[in-house]
């Protein structure tokens, strides 16, 4: 596997998120929740990540990103 596919596979922790994006905690979930940043996805537990290739696309146009609509329901509500 080369280096880049484990950069695109690569999961980003909240923390780091906060970091590349410069954005807090709250602000991410609250534009997560009106579809302008992209959904976290359950590492078990209460554990979640963001795909590091989701959030390299929201970088690359913040003011106009807007994330895909969630294949099930259930994931999308669970989130805080």
């Amino acid at each position: 596997m080369s280096v880049e596919d484990n950069e695109s596979r690569a999961i980003l922790r909240r923390r780091q998120v906060e970091a590349k994006t410069g954005l807090s905690r709250s602000t991410i979930y609250r534009r997560m929740r009106v579809g302008t940043f992209p959904s976290a996805i359950s590492l078990g537990g209460r554990m979640v990540g963001w795909r590091a290739t989701d959030i390299g696309q929201f970088l690359a146009n913040p003011a106009r990103y807007r994330a895909p609509e969630p294949e099930h329901r259930d994931d999308a509500e669970s989130l805080p």
